[in-house]
């Protein structure tokens, strides 16, 4: 017997079935932590009802091998594994994984030399593996080995579905208001040049400025604070008369109120500051940031459930962001 929709059936097909929570099912199929003897049965006859076959780190696990999912992380040096948005897809992937009885690790992937998936790809212990920072080049050196079993939470391939955010709509999203509430001298901070996902946010500033017939001010950015504050001098300096920078990061965004603080300049009222990303801490600000969400746990928690269930994904998941409006902008 097989799903309604003629496809391999999943864990959480197995789950609904028996009337038990995934992570009961997850537990009875890996042969690993507490079921009572009820749920054991009645898991065991929904899988057998749906023909269901355990993915690879299931079976592995009940083998008694060891089995992670490595979280991979391409970044210009290992200080990107401190990233507190690495922090929380690392976070999410354990949450789904750790049921399972599925360990995560997480991995520095140097830019510019993409065969540290080969690695990955010899290691047996590697059930699946969620790039972040995904580049072009890193997804051309993917090993055969290694094909089916990575996701990339940024851009895809037809071999390695997406998981992301639209920063596009949400960076419309954030440039409209902006520029509804009367600002006419936008800057923009931009993120690294090397990430493709910096490109898009980039692409609607643009198509706003040329729509509205305003001048482009684009200055480069990292996404860290301290980018953000020395943007924000030299966007003084070039532009006196500018009257917003918005930063695709929440990071930078904090980081250009700071200096705008340190020249007396005021926020809102001077120059209107907005960033991206939504984290914690944009909320208890002074003022608080205007920005736009970014759910990256709920991306985390579809790319390593896609692994996790080994079922197919569409080649690529997006997520939307929002506008969230306080009082920077």
């Amino acid at each position: 017997m097989t799903t309604a929709a003629h496809r391999p059936a999943t864990l959480e097909d197995v789950a609904r079935l028996a009337g038990v929570s995934r992570s009961t099912a997850s537990r009875v199929i890996a042969g690993t932590g507490f079921a009572s003897p009820d749920a054991r049965d009645r898991v065991a006859t929904a899988a057998h009802r749906l023909g269901y076959v355990p993915n690879p780190a299931a079976r592995a696990l009940v083998s008694g091998a060891g089995v992670r999912l490595v979280v991979a992380v391409a970044g210009t040096s290992a200080a990107v594994l401190d990233d507190p948005y690495v922090h929380r897809v690392v976070g999410s992937a354990a949450r789904v994984c750790t049921p399972a009885g599925v360990g995560v690790a997480l991995h520095w992937l140097p830019l510019g030399e993409p065969t540290g998936l080969d690695q990955l790809a010899r290691d047996r212990s590697v059930c699946g593996v969620v790039l972040v920072n995904t580049t072009e080049d890193l997804l051309d050196a993917i090993p055969r080995s290694l094909r089916g079993r990575v996701v990339s939470i940024g851009i895809g391939s037809p071999t390695v579905p997406s998981f992301d955010v639209d920063n596009t709509a949400g960076a419309d999203a954030v440039l409209h208001h902006l520029y509804a509430t009367g600002r006419r001298r936008i800057a923009m901070v931009t993120g690294p040049q090397w990430l493709p996902c910096s490109r898009r946010p980039v692409e609607a500033y643009r198509g706003l400025m040329r729509q509205a017939g305003l001048p482009e001010r684009v200055l480069p950015g990292d996404f860290s604070a301290a980018r953000g504050r020395a943007a924000a001098g030299e966007a003084l300096r070039r532009w006196p008369d500018v009257d917003a920078i918005y930063a695709i990061s929440d990071e930078t965004a904090l980081g250009v109120i700071a200096a705008l603080s340190d020249e007396g300049v005021r926020v809102p009222s001077d120059v209107a500051v907005a960033g991206f990303d939504d984290i914690p801490l944009a909320a208890m600000t002074a003022p608080a940031l205007t920005t736009a969400s970014h759910p990256v746990g709920r991306i985390a928690t579809a790319a390593a459930t896609a692994l996790l269930d080994g079922r197919p994904a569409a080649p690529v998941t997006l997520f939307p962001s929002v506008l969230v409006a306080r009082a920077s902008a």
